[in-house]
């Protein structure tokens, strides 16, 4: 069921993905097809391909390009997309068929859907589509040398055609020549050099062009120093640098990237990974080359199939912040400050440097290949319910998750929570509805006590200051710090209470969505808003906050919804009884400072106080998960093991003690006192002891 399951998304995202393209009007869709569709494309005139500067493939490229004219034109794309369709499949199934071996069963099974599920959603796959480019032919065309029924003379043939397509591909012919294979290498420079030959005599003003006066492609299309070109040269000249001081350190930097790059490649090329050697030299072609789009990275995805990492806990940090690399955009990746913009800016590039210089893929004769230290786990836990827990495969960790991989998770999670919460509907007449029907509730209930409550609040100054401050630090400072604490004092207790406060807050985005609120200082009935001051509800932006977030997400209250998972979390772990107090007296002066700033209602936290609870409930219902778990005592340690280990080989008879005697002792020598023992022994019996109470 998993493996149809995986099968049915892969399928649904590439349709998605055809149809995103199809669904646009004609003159929108596929827009770099222009350069040589229509009636004055430039394919079907006999000028320069390069007069526009929009070309930007070899002139190879434009000779293969030019029979499909008039197809792609007639039939506006379609029979184009559908074709670059094909071409994803074919590239995750035969990624799938290349992964290094041995590969379990399960990873074999699930390897191709999950392959082509990631390529479709690729930020390189998805501006191809967009574009109508051909870039997934020249990684297509290399990628079939990687298997194992791959010839030397077809991996040349193959590796050749795809340097004509894109030159800095003939690196690959370099690996191919370092590993020995120097007839294949030979081949791929041959049929690179007929092709090229080829156009030349077919389109000599345009060869000329492109090799002679535009330095192999130098120059064309974007401007080099645009955020697209995410290439060394894009970067240096990005930063500041031009003119020979640019070239000469650009020099330096490609040749230091190729020269480590390459020896890596041929090491893991040799140890038998050819599929992460050749993602490794497609990823330093895109650092060293003039320019690099984004439909051209697509080699910085594939080298997500390195092994990294000892422990099994940390092998998905590689592959993780790859795919989100090249799935995400910086904005998702990294919240929008100064510094940490620079690093969105041109993570493509970090990544393809990292992949080709830095990250130390394992070898396959690691010990740690197939056997990576485990991960502590506990058992599924069972409930006085048969059918709890339901999810009873799952073994719950226990050891403190790796903090890259947390970090990047929660960051992208919380992205994800204000894009959704940020689209939700919001219009206006529905949002005052919603509001009137919970005022009137509330009247019902006796419980509404919002307008009296924020009149004193309004009237009172410290009293207002207090809460706005209170409002707007605290909502994200205290669930922050206590999950930090919770990360590096109670590991165990940090997965398990982190679980439920994703639940809840799902469960939150959902009730933004299907009960859009305005919150009492939107409704125009006399409420003050402390904070933001009074709001034109006339125009349609009334409000500053309105250009940040939806402002009609009110029900449920996510303030008082973490801030009572806070105080649960603290009320149960804090081991002194006035921290125990802080923690149940923060939920409530949180309902406290939402009502009297009406920015809520009562029942917006009684909302919150539910989707808490629920979260709570359904840890319980998917893994049996009630109560706290126990933290493990702390293992010993890799200089205390070692003493152990060594004192236990110099006397491997001191293993037990009886009565202050030891066990492989001469019957004669029982007798004696304590005191007779030997130096060796003493410290042995010490180092065992030890042993024992740790």
């Amino acid at each position: 069921m998993g493996l149809v399951a995986l099968w049915l998304l892969a399928g649904v995202l590439a349709v998605r993905q055809a149809a995103a393209v199809l669904r646009l009007p004609p003159d929108e869709r596929l827009t770099d097809l222009e350069t040589w569709i229509g009636d004055q494309g430039v394919l079907h005139v006999s000028g320069s391909l390069y007069d526009g500067d929009s070309f930007t493939g070899t002139p190879f490229s434009g000779l293969v390009l030019k029979p499909l004219t008039r197809a792609a034109e007639q039939s506006l794309g379609v029979a184009w997309t559908f074709g670059t369709l094909l071409l994803v499949v074919v590239l995750g199934l035969v990624v799938a068929r290349s992964l290094p071996g041995p590969v379990s069963r399960r990873t074999s099974l699930i390897a191709a859907p999950l392959a082509i599920s990631l390529l479709v959603l690729s930020l390189p796959v998805r501006n191809t589509f967009t574009l109508g480019q051909t870039s997934i032919i020249p990684v297509l065309l290399v990628v079939l040398t990687v298997l194992p029924s791959t010839s030397g003379r077809q991996a040349g043939v193959l590796i050749g055609v795809a340097a004509a397509l894109q030159p800095a591909l003939l690196l690959f012919a370099v690996v191919l020549w370092l590993i020995g294979r120097r007839r294949a290498a030979a081949l791929a420079g041959a049929t690179f050099a007929a092709c090229t030959a080829l156009a030349w005599a077919a389109m000599p003003h345009d060869s000329w062009t492109y090799w002679g006066h535009h330095i192999g492609g130098f120059g064309l299309g974007a401007p080099a120093d645009s955020l697209a070109n995410q290439s060394l040269h894009g970067l240096l000249l990005r930063i500041g640098l031009e003119g020979p001081m640019e070239l000469a350190l650009l020099t330096v930097l490609a040749v230091a990237v190729a020269v480590i790059g390459l020896r890596r490649a041929v090491r893991y090329a040799r140890d038998g990974q050819l599929l992460l050697a050749a993602a490794i030299t497609g990823s330093v072609a895109l650092a060293v080359s003039p320019t690099s789009w984004l439909h051209q990275q697509l080699w910085i995805l594939l080298a997500a199939v390195g092994r990294v990492g000892r422990r099994g806990s940390d092998r998905l940090v590689w592959p993780v912040l790859v795919v989100l690399a090249m799935s995400l955009n910086r904005t998702a990746l990294l919240p929008d400050i100064e510094i940490l913009g620079h690093i969105g800016y041109n993570a493509p590039l970090l990544a393809a440097l990292a992949a080709a210089c830095l990250v130390p893929f394992l070898s396959r004769t690691s010990p740690r290949w197939d056997d990576p230290e485990p991960t502590p786990v506990a058992e599924p836990a069972r409930s006085r319910f048969a059918w709890v827990p339901l999810l009873r495969f799952l073994k719950r960790p226990l050891s403190r998750p790796n903090l890259m991989l947390e970090l990047m998770l929660i960051r992208v999670g919380y992205f994800a929570y204000s894009w959704i919460r940020g689209h939700a509907p919001d219009e206006r007449s529905v949002a005052e509805g919603h509001g009137d029907q919970v005022l009137t509730l509330e009247g019902w209930l006796h419980i509404d006590i919002e307008h009296w409550f924020n009149a004193i609040v309004a009237d009172t100054g410290w009293l207002r200051d207090f809460m706005n401050w209170y409002y707007s630090t605290f909502h994200f400072l205290i669930p922050l710090s206590l999950l930090g604490w919770l990360y590096l004092r109670r590991p165990a207790t940090y997965r398990w209470a982190r679980t439920p406060l994703a639940f809840a807050t799902l469960l939150a985005l959902v009730g933004f969505w299907l009960y859009p609120l305005a919150p009492p200082r939107l409704m125009g009935l006399g409420y003050v808003d402390t904070a933001h001051g009074p709001q034109d509800l006339n125009n349609p932006d009334f409000g500053a906050l309105t250009k940040l977030s939806n402002q009609y997400a009110a029900m449920p209250s996510l303030h008082v919804g973490w801030s009572l998972w806070c105080g649960v979390v603290i009320a149960i772990v804090a081991p002194y009884v006035w921290a125990k107090v802080l923690g149940i007296l923060y939920p409530l002066l949180t309902t406290a400072v939402i009502v009297g700033t009406a920015n809520h209602y009562v029942l917006d936290a009684i909302g919150g106080a539910v989707i808490v609870t629920a979260g709570f409930a359904l840890q319980y219902v998917f893994l049996g998960v009630g109560g706290r778990p126990h933290e493990e005592a702390p293992p010993l340690s890799a200089t205390m093991g070692a003493a152990v280990a060594r004192a236990r080989g110099l006397v491997p008879g001191l293993v037990r003690q009886r009565g202050g005697q030891h066990d492989d002792a001469e019957p004669g020598e029982k007798g004696r006192s304590g005191g007779g023992e030997s130096p060796e022994k003493g410290a042995g019996a010490r180092v065992e002891r030890h042993d024992q109470r740790v």
